[in-house]
């Protein structure tokens, strides 16, 4: 009998090698590499040659006559936004992965889309977590008394499956696949072949009974999502759950979406009764600002969603040589870049500056139009002059200073028309009476920074 091997794979990424390493020469991760079992090279001959005289010839159909699915088999979660995110909601069918920080309110909107959809349909969540008196007290916490909400507890991938296909649910919830296992492997559960194989059985089962399935992953300290990477390539939707669990905003958005754009965000905020969608969301960011130098008003977009944040920037002296960048919300590589652009390319001193950057209500702005605004405010503090509080900012800054066009202008324009802002400074490109054109960074800052 031949003999079984070992070998170690990565969590991370999925690498193989022969013996232990504490990094991960593919991915670069530490400590990632778990030991599995694999199966010696003559069974793995004999599996294929059985395989290929095995298979047989597929049934096909033009795709011309292949029927289309209905608007009503999608299933609506209740939240407006989030059912534009999704492209119109969950499909039948369709297998969604939602992943997010821990606390940040994954397992509560799953609660709130699980009894609103129970309404009219009968849902079933699985928690490989939690016991059913603990789900209880959620689900009373948030009113969710529907009678075809169901609820089981079970780690075992092979019986989630098996209930799937031999049962009639229309939405299933999987919370999470990390703890999910089969008896079949011997890794622990968690591990790359574990999440891989109870995700390929959760997603046949689920193509096969035509049932809207929603996996919850967890995050890596980093925020990405935990585990094989091909696990992602393998479910139809995936959902990032972005924000600070402690306060202010969260947002949700499809990085992946098979059925719908990945365009679209819908912002919630915590309330005692659960997560609620946030109406307008550019007042709630403005209602408690501060005209004070280093404080700009950005118009920027989530998603395709016009919006309003006030951007703060904070510059002291430095105590040690090397002077200290910090952002919250905005990208610390890219506020370097725009530091050194705005040293370079204006009389501004900057190399013994310590600059913070905030992003007022835990937003993360990821719009390349910010670079104006960031701009704007790092000088407006250090200059210690502030804009009139009547200006929204918003343009891309290139490594020449100048100001490049930004997306959907008209967008942003009418988003701060609608709060009753007078003007937007604003690239040169923009063709509207609104507007304050600048071509260049020196000429923004002198034309339009001048107040004490």
């Amino acid at each position: 009998m031949a003999k079984t091997k070992s070998e170690f794979i990565c969590q991370n990424c999925g690498a193989h090698s022969p013996k232990w390493a504490g990094k991960c020469p593919n991915c670069g991760e530490w400590n990632t590499f778990v030991e599995s079992v694999t199966e010696p090279e003559t069974v793995k001959k004999s599996a294929l040659d059985r395989s290929a005289t095995s298979g047989k010839i597929l049934k096909f159909e033009s795709l011309s006559s292949v029927s289309e699915l209905a608007e009503k088999s999608r299933l609506k979660t209740g939240f407006k936004d989030l059912d534009t995110v999704l492209g119109g909601g969950f499909l039948a069918g369709s297998v969604s992965l939602l992943a997010g920080q821990p606390g940040i309110g994954k397992s509560t909107i799953l609660m709130q889309i699980c009894n609103h959809i129970a309404t009219s349909h009968h849902v079933l969540y699985i928690s490989g977590e939690e016991s059913a008196s603990q789900v209880k007290l959620r689900a009373k916490r948030l009113g969710a008394n529907a009678k075809n909400l169901n609820f089981a507890s079970s780690t075992s991938g092979a019986d989630i499956a098996k209930t799937i296909n031999e049962s009639d649910f229309d939405l299933v919830i999987v919370d999470s696949i990390q703890t999910l296992s089969l008896d079949e492997l011997t890794s622990a559960p968690g591990t790359v072949s574990q999440v891989t194989n109870c995700g390929n059985l959760i997603i046949r089962a689920a193509k096969a009974t035509n049932t809207a399935v929603i996996i919850v992953g967890h995050v890596t300290k980093e925020g990405t999502l935990a585990g094989p990477k091909v696990l992602e390539h393998l479910v139809d939707v995936v959902i990032n759950f972005e924000g600070d669990r402690y306060g202010g905003f969260k947002t949700i958005r499809a990085v992946k979406n098979r059925f719908g754009s990945t365009s679209e965000a819908a912002i919630f905020e915590m309330s005692e009764k659960g997560l609620v969608e946030v109406k307008n969301p550019s007042a709630a960011l403005l209602a408690e600002r501060q005209n004070t130098d280093g404080s700009i008003i950005l118009a920027t977009l989530e998603g395709t969603r016009p919006l309003l944040v006030e951007v703060q920037a904070l510059a002291t002296s430095t105590n040690f040589g090397y002077p200290k960048r910090t952002a919250s919300g905005f990208d610390l590589n890219r506020l370097n870049l725009l530091i050194a652009v705005l040293e370079r390319r204006t009389k501004l001193k900057l190399n013994d500056k310590d600059i913070f950057i905030n992003v007022v209500g835990g937003l993360k702005i990821q719009d390349s139009a910010a670079d104006l605004a960031v701009v704007m405010a790092i000088a407006s503090a250090v200059a210690k002059r502030k804009l009139p509080e009547e200006y929204v900012v918003f343009g891309e800054v290139g490594l020449g200073g100048e100001i490049r066009s930004a997306f959907r202008p008209d967008q942003r324009i009418a988003e701060a028309k609608k709060l009753g802002f007078k003007n937007a400074i604003a690239p040169a490109t923009v063709k509207d009476s609104f507007v304050l054109p600048v071509k260049d960074l020196r000429s923004a800052l002198i034309s339009y920074m001048n107040e004490t």
